[in-house]
């Protein structure tokens, strides 16, 4: 009897084991025969189920060694009629792990002090000597014509004072022209490609469509792409993004209204970071509101422990635009369901399980970090709407590769230690011997990034990163930007440091400096304009606004002394022409 009952146990369990194998076979194979029934029979196409294979786009072929092809291949097939398999798009998304990819905030008393190894300048030019065009690169995205005063898009004519700001002659300074190496991505949209060797797919696994893995070859104009992949191609060696770039505004757009997809916490850093993913396969770094608009950081937090500010996050980008420096990601306020579009589509099992409802029958949810990661510190909605700033992604570390620098100004990140920038004067001396900072045109990006900073009251500026693809000679990335807009009471002049010690600006810096101190052009009512079209507008509380326009004038004051002491031409790096100069009016 027992030896009957031991074997009946057995069948039982070997049953179950079959039901799930069963289970989880017909769960893998219900989407394959969903996005076969929602197409026509025998019509080939494209393998997701998107509103738009109504009209479905020609697909692609084998690629043909063109270089750049792959790149090509996630971008020919990215316009919304007909989308290819979502991995070959998210190839071209940063979705790394890597501390060193999107540094957020790392408590940094946690991490090696290892010094970046020293890095000679590659041959060529400097960024600012023009170079001439080379014939056999064709650009992807054509020139709309000659660049005259016009605003960026978005922008009005009637009157407004960013439209008037942007039509000024320092706003119209064109940079050098576009060489084949000074382009992030040498792509041609009429090329023919493989899509295995774009989403890096491994031959052996499983796919859907044809033996071969080729849809029907066709192409796809350069308008059909996302606004995410036009911002990617748009990349070059002297800006994220053009002063005139459509694609710009449209993926602001995005940013808000996109429908997200999936959401996962982002490994690292030490606050809660999600990243989230849309139906256009465009990706965004998250970060939730933490304070009120009104709330100022404690006086007795010490800058490593403060908040990651959304709204930091948002008027950084604006404020970047307006100094004509191009150089964050574009950014977007929105307003979350924490219900709809986090909790119920992620696949975070540790997120999901840090979902609550609180005593006033809010939703909550605190995730997984270092700081500010529990039921105290929780992120709760009301009752289940929280607000936000959604980062574009970068390209995939992938596909362009990006070099961590640590920054010669960086804090001790210690409660008692002081770093030595702050106990030596001389400090930016040693610094201008070391490569790359011993050509003036890094040092001077330094410069633009220290005056940005201290605008912004953020202490946080540990490392920065650059395109490896440009080498040393290129602009720096200005990444997260959280703990800006901190303190609007208080103007933390050890920010400007590097300025004061080494006495170095770009003219044209300088100029638009001044520019934006009168009172037609005054920075704070340029700022405010700006984030007026944002979806979660008022971004910044006024007092912030304010102290734009106090710190600003600190600043010229901290160049004209430096003028005083090693006059004008040590100070002034001349990166204008003399017609430049001529029709700004100096």
């Amino acid at each position: 009897m027992k030896m009957i009952l031991v074997r009946r146990f057995r069948v039982l369990i070997l049953m179950a084991f079959l039901a799930a194998c069963a289970l989880h076979l017909v769960l893998d194979l219900l989407p394959k025969l969903e996005r076969s029934a929602a197409r026509p029979s025998g019509e080939p196409g494209c393998s997701c189920a998107q509103p738009a294979a109504e009209a479905v786009a020609p697909g692609w072929a084998q690629a043909r060694g063109h270089p750049g092809g792959e790149l090509a291949a996630a971008a020919s097939a990215a316009g919304d009629a007909g989308w290819p398999n979502k991995h070959t798009l998210r190839i071209l998304q940063d979705f790394s792990s890597d501390p060193s990819s999107n540094l957020t905030s790392h408590s940094l008393e946690k991490l090696p002090p290892a010094a970046e190894p020293a890095e000679g300048a590659p041959p060529g030019q400097d960024p600012g000597v023009p170079r001439p065009p080379d014939p056999a690169h064709r650009p992807l995205l054509p020139d709309s014509g000659p660049r005259g005063p016009v605003p960026p898009p978005g922008l009005s004519r009637d009157g407004s004072l960013l439209a008037r700001l942007f039509q000024h002659p320092l706003y119209q300074v064109p940079i050098p022209p576009l060489t084949e190496g000074d382009v992030l991505f040498n792509v041609n949209s009429d090329i023919r490609f493989n899509p295995k060797a774009a989403t890096g797919e491994n031959p052996d696994w499983p796919h859907e469509g044809p033996e071969d893995g080729f849809l029907p070859t066709g192409e796809a104009a350069v308008d059909s792409y996302p606004n995410w992949l036009k911002f990617h191609i748009g990349i070059n060696r002297y800006e994220l993004y053009s002063r005139h770039n459509p694609a710009v505004e449209a993926l602001l757009r995005d940013l808000g209204t996109q429908k997200i997809t999936s959401v996962a916490m982002k490994s690292g850093g030490t606050q809660l970071k999600l990243i989230m993913t849309f139906q256009n396969y465009g990706q965004a770094l998250f970060k939730p509101m933490k304070q009120t608009r009104e709330q100022e950081t404690p006086p007795d937090f010490f800058y490593f422990s403060d908040y990651e500010r959304h709204n930091a996050e948002i008027a950084a980008f604006h404020l970047d635009r307006i100094l004509d420096f191009r150089r964050v990601p574009p950014v977007a306020g929105r307003l979350v369901n924490m219900t709809k579009e986090i909790r119920d589509i992620t696949r975070d099992k540790k997120l999901w399980r840090t979902f609550f409802i609180s005593p006033a029958n809010n939703i909550c949810f605190y995730g997984e970090c270092s700081y500010y990661c529990s039921t105290e510190h929780a992120l709760c909605g009301k009752p289940d709407q929280i607000e936000g700033s959604l980062a574009a992604f970068l390209p995939d570390l992938s596909l362009a590769k990006r070099k961590t620098w640590r920054n010669p100004w960086r804090r001790s990140y210690h409660k008692r230690k002081k770093a030595e920038w702050e106990v030596d004067p001389d400090y930016c001396e040693e610094v201008k011997q070391t490569p790359p900072y011993d050509s003036s045109h890094r040092i001077l990006d330094v410069m633009d990034m220290t005056i940005f900073d201290f605008l912004m009251g953020n202490m946080d500026r540990h490392h920065y990163e650059t395109f490896e693809k440009f080498g040393n000679e290129t602009f720096i990335i200005h990444l997260d930007n959280g703990r800006g807009f901190g303190k609007h009471s208080h103007d933390e002049l050890s920010i400007l440091v590097p300025l004061q010690q080494c006495c170095r600006i770009r003219r044209s810096t300088y100029l638009r400096l001044q520019l934006l101190a009168k009172e037609e052009h005054r920075l704070s009512l340029l700022m405010a304009e700006s984030l007026r079209a944002d979806r979660v507008a008022p971004v910044l509380f006024q007092p912030h606004l304010e102290a734009l326009d106090r710190r600003l004038r600190i600043v010229l004051r901290a160049v004209r002394d430096c003028v005083e002491k090693d006059g004008l031409h040590s100070v002034m790096e001349d990166d204008l022409g003399p017609e430049h100069r001529a029709a700004a009016g100096r």
